[in-house]
């Protein structure tokens, strides 16, 4: 929504995933049947996981990772079972409960989950931080502040997905309008891809950082594109 600031939309997306979709993610994110929507939304969703993970070194051992934005976790699991230390936040407590039902005991130890901000600073530094599919709801200009904020406590690097303007995007937005709320996502924030560089260049707080890998996955009505930052 036009003018809100970082905070009330993050009101707004707690509640959401908290209370009103808490259920329809722990489906989406498990073995159990969906909708076709649905389904186009996990096989785009487990491509951009597997696609950030890939962009992680294949050992984490001695790593600090953050999950920005975690969701029930199964990328703090998988980035886990590399060796990494996990912080995973989130702001639904609802879906960390499912995400520590959901870790295999062996790992559990690797794994902090937390409620909270993931732009909050008592979670400390790490080599890696990760943020799927967790910006997309803010405003370009609030979610280019989120990941200078994000750098500011990273070393190694830094990767996020964005919403990337195109007509296609625009038309699925459209057309799902006409299907049940149930079905439906919340609403994100597109942005040409031309204009997110042209901000993070902009942005004194990311002067150290260049983008690196990028890749887009469209599936059905899951349209998102991978991004990387590294030190320049």
């Amino acid at each position: 929504m036009q003018g809100e600031t970082y905070q009330e939309r993050r009101g707004e997306i707690e509640a959401y995933f908290d209370r009103t979709a808490a259920d329809a993610w722990a489906r989406l994110t498990s073995d159990a049947p969906v909708s076709g929507i649905r389904a186009t939304v996990r096989k785009g969703r487990d491509d951009m996981r597997a696609t950030l993970l890939s962009w992680l070194p294949d050992d984490l051992s001695g790593r600090r990772i953050l999950d920005a934005g975690c969701g029930p976790g199964m990328l703090s699991i998988e980035a886990a079972r590399r060796g990494a230390e996990v912080v995973a936040v989130d702001l639904s407590p609802t879906l960390l409960d499912l995400a520590r039902e959901r870790i295999p005991a062996d790992l559990a130890g690797r794994v902090t989950f937390v409620a909270g901000d993931m732009l909050s600073p008592e979670f400390g530094e790490f080599d890696h931080v990760v943020a799927m599919d967790s910006i997309i709801h803010y405003r370009a200009e609030d979610a280019v502040r989120v990941i200078a904020g994000l750098a500011a406590r990273t070393s190694r690097s830094l990767v996020f997905t964005f919403a990337p303007r195109t007509k296609a995007l625009a038309l699925m937005h459209f057309v799902g309008g006409f299907f049940p709320r149930s079905d439906r996502a919340p609403s994100i924030e597109p942005v040409r891809e031309e204009h997110l560089y042209e901000l993070i260049a902009a942005d004194p707080d990311l002067a150290r950082w260049r983008p690196g890998r990028t890749r887009r996955i469209a599936v059905g009505f899951y349209t998102s594109q991978a991004l990387e930052l590294v030190p320049s």
